[in-house]
């Protein structure tokens, strides 16, 4: 049974970033919704490339490749929304939210949510945004890691101490007791034992090559910055909120300065729930693969449910990890 009633208050629409991806996500969801094969297809189109094989069929290294994981789950976010408005159209509901959000690369689904990109100029710019930064990678090679159950302070501290051999930040903070730091691998592995020393429960590399949120970015940035200079970007619809600053975005201005440095600096996830609280916000939608970000916002604030389109009993099947 539909649960359109879920949907009814001050809702937010969330989308998840690079990590989420896996070999045929939305091939349930295209066989349900034709907006959603529709919205497949634009990308093999938009892009040339075959995009949509490659989220069906993998393989999962070349899926997983940084260039081609960012346009994928663009695509599969994009065509989750577009599923989720058709099937809603079915129903003579819509949904009508009050702010959007996006978890680094999902900041950009974010911002065709609220019509401040179409998809074709979203898509276009996470391809050159992951091309940008598997160049970056190549040219500064570097890893991240999640370090969980330690305080901020002393995760900082760390990492301020193993900069000695090399560049490490933080470059996540995703929510209480769980952030991500990136940087030069050495460093990085340093800053790790360190937190582990100082009380962290788990040390974890993450499976990506890169230092995103990094100043190993830096130079990927400053290209990123001339291609957001050039695109058309307009005022959102409803506001998004920001990675870097954790403040609604209301303005084509204030979304192009965002974009330009958003590589290089740090995600304010935590930040970013709690503005979206004070808002009053008291539903939100996770739209994209998995449920990630659910999680997180589960452990940022108890006052706030979080579903996702399957939850919504809209017969839709949601982008969900097969088990």
């Amino acid at each position: 049974m539909a649960r359109t009633e879920l949907i009814e208050g001050n809702v937010a629409l969330v989308f998840p970033g690079q990590g989420s991806q896996f070999v045929g996500m939305g091939n349930d969801l295209q066989e349900a919704s034709p907006a959603a094969k529709t919205v497949f297809a634009q990308a093999d189109e938009i892009l040339s490339v075959p995009l949509s094989k490659i989220i069906a069929e993998g393989p999962a290294a070349v899926l997983e490749d940084t260039i081609n994981a960012q346009p994928a789950i663009l695509t599969a976010s994009v065509a989750a929304l577009e599923a989720l408005r058709e099937r809603l159209a079915e129903k003579s509901a819509t949904i009508t939210p009050l702010a959007a959000a996006g978890h680094s690369l999902g900041e950009f689904t974010a911002l065709v949510a609220a019509e401040s990109l179409d998809f074709p100029t979203a898509l276009t710019l996470v391809r050159e945004r992951g091309r940008l930064m598997k160049e970056a990678g190549t040219e500064s090679p570097g890893g991240m890691a999640a370090i969980l159950g330690l305080d901020d302070e002393s995760l900082a501290a760390a990492c301020q101490e193993a900069s000695d051999i090399g560049i490490v930040v933080v470059a996540n903070a995703n929510c209480p007791g769980q952030i991500v730091i990136s940087g030069e691998v050495a460093a990085l592995e340093r800053a790790m034992l360190l937190a582990k020393e100082r009380g962290a429960k788990r040390a974890t590399r993450l499976g990506i090559s890169i230092a995103s949120h990094s100043p190993l970015m830096a130079h990927a940035s400053k290209q990123f910055a001339d291609v957001i200079s050039k695109a058309t970007i307009k005022d959102p619809k409803v506001p998004v909120i920001a990675n870097v600053t954790a403040q609604p975005l209301r303005t084509a201005a204030e979304i192009r300065a965002e974009l330009s440095y958003q590589i290089e600096r740090p995600v304010n996830w935590t930040g970013s729930v709690r503005t979206m609280v004070d808002m009053h916000i008291d539903t939100v939608v996770e739209i994209g693969p998995g449920a990630v970000i659910s999680g997180l916002i589960k452990r940022i604030t108890a006052d706030v449910p979080t579903y996702t389109i399957a939850d919504l009993g809209l017969e839709l099947p949601g982008l969900g990890k097969p088990a």
